[in-house]
């Protein structure tokens, strides 16, 4: 069993993936925004990047985030044409993960400072993440093809 599947017992029996080598100089939030060059948290840290000059541990400050980049909340995880995805994971009340849902369907994570993960939503359930508790979508962008 490697580490992944010791941290995230649900992968051992779903399809997932490994997509990139480590890099701590991302996290799950800045992925799910999009990024993957700058730590994405609201700690006052000068290190730590976030988008509000309230820098709140909070859920809803996630919301409000990631509401700000266009992005509603929405009763469904499936893939929607049109439409880009993001999911918040909570544990007792607390944000702990995002994940931004691929075309296909699947989700992809970055997993703390290793690597990015293509996955279920339900892969990463049950473990120190918690559960997906809050999905957001927005309109993909029109490429004007």
């Amino acid at each position: 069993m490697n580490k992944l599947e010791k941290a995230f017992p649900n992968l051992r029996n779903s399809d997932y993936k490994i997509t990139s080598e480590k890099d701590p100089g991302y996290n799950c939030i800045a992925w799910a925004a999009g990024f993957d060059n700058i730590w994405w948290w609201p700690d006052p840290s000068p290190f730590a990047y976030w988008p509000e000059e309230t820098r709140e541990f909070s859920v809803e400050a996630f919301v409000r985030v990631f509401t700000s980049m266009g992005y509603e909340i929405c009763l469904r995880a499936e893939h929607e044409t049109g439409f880009e995805k993001v999911a918040i994971y909570e544990k007792d009340g607390v944000p702990e993960h995002m994940a931004r849902q691929l075309s296909d369907g699947y989700w992809t994570s970055k997993c703390g400072r290793d690597e990015d993960i293509q996955h279920t939503l339900e892969g990463l359930e049950d473990s120190d993440y918690g559960k997906a508790s809050i999905i957001m979508k927005r309109k993909v962008a029109d490429s004007g093809a």
